[in-house]
């Protein structure tokens, strides 16, 4: 008997649970009281009918959990590419709504003279990352020429030194080796504006007497016969009076916010005189 259980096939207990179901299926739908061989098929059969019932329903949740975290995963996945597309559009937007305002600029400056201007786009700064010089996509062929200067709706950008064929590059007005006669607008006091290499810009050569104050806006003087009078070169923002100096130290904030310069005009011929003065922001 004992090497009967122990070399019993496989499949003798689940021969139980069926006769157990059996039994059990016999006396469903009589609406009699189990028999004691009816109690006791329901208590083998009960359990491992709990067991198959839960693990049934516990892998239908999983299957169902499965495909409902597939559907919503790549749900996600379509709204986040569709929110990447519009983040791509808006930017795209925004970017034809500021280069319309900055070109409607320059055309509001075109209208003020009727000196002949040319468009022209910045495509590239000098290597050294000072931001003293800008390469232009404009050249001989389009007419430009040594020392032509180049504006933009805020004022005087540099002038340019070097040409090709098709391009340009314009030296700014920032750059050490700039320098431009210059005049302050309110009490025609004279002085030299040089750049320092960075952001700001000297006003060199104001005399003691000259009557100059913080906020008074530099202009050009038209002398040197490079720049048109009359073009804002920028802003006094600080001036330092020494005893012991010949002449007033004086910075300028430049009119034109060059770390955001994406397009400028080149005066195609000297005597350049602005109508009105262009806003500046």
């Amino acid at each position: 008997m004992t090497i009967f259980f122990e070399h019993r096939p496989k499949w003798v207990p689940y021969i139980f649970v069926l006769l157990s179901l059996i039994l059990l299926s016999l006396s469903i739908g009589k609406g009699q009281e189990w028999n004691p061989a009816g109690k006791l098929a329901v208590e083998i059969a009960a359990p491992f009918q709990k067991f198959f019932v839960g693990t049934i329903s516990i892998t239908r949740d999983i299957w169902r959990n499965h495909f409902f975290l597939v559907e919503t995963r790549q749900e996600n996945l379509l709204l986040e590419k569709e929110i990447d597309l519009l983040k791509i559009e808006n930017s795209r937007y925004q970017e034809l709504l500021l280069a319309n305002k900055r070109l409607q600029k320059l055309l509001n400056f075109q209208k003020n003279t009727d000196e002949p201007l040319l468009p022209a786009r910045v495509i590239g700064w000098d290597s050294s990352g000072l931001f003293k010089s800008i390469i232009i996509d404009k050249g001989e062929k389009d007419g430009l020429s040594m020392n032509m200067p180049v504006v933009n709706s805020e004022g005087g950008v540099g002038r340019v030194v070097s040409v090709s064929p098709n391009y340009a590059q314009v030296l700014l007005i920032t750059d050490q080796n700039s320098a431009v006669d210059g005049l302050v607008q309110r009490s025609r006091g004279r002085g030299m504006v040089k750049g320092m290499g960075s952001g700001e810009c000297y006003f060199d050569y104001v005399i003691k007497t000259c009557d100059i104050k913080r906020g008074d806006t530099i202009v050009t003087s038209g002398l040197g016969r490079i720049f048109p009078k009359g073009l804002y070169l920028g802003i006094v923002k600080e001036i330092n009076d020494s005893p012991n100096k010949l002449f007033k130290d004086v910075r300028v904030t430049p009119a034109v916010d060059f770390s955001k310069l994406e397009e400028v005009l080149i005066v195609l011929r000297s005597g350049f005189v602005p109508l009105t003065r262009p806003e500046i922001e």
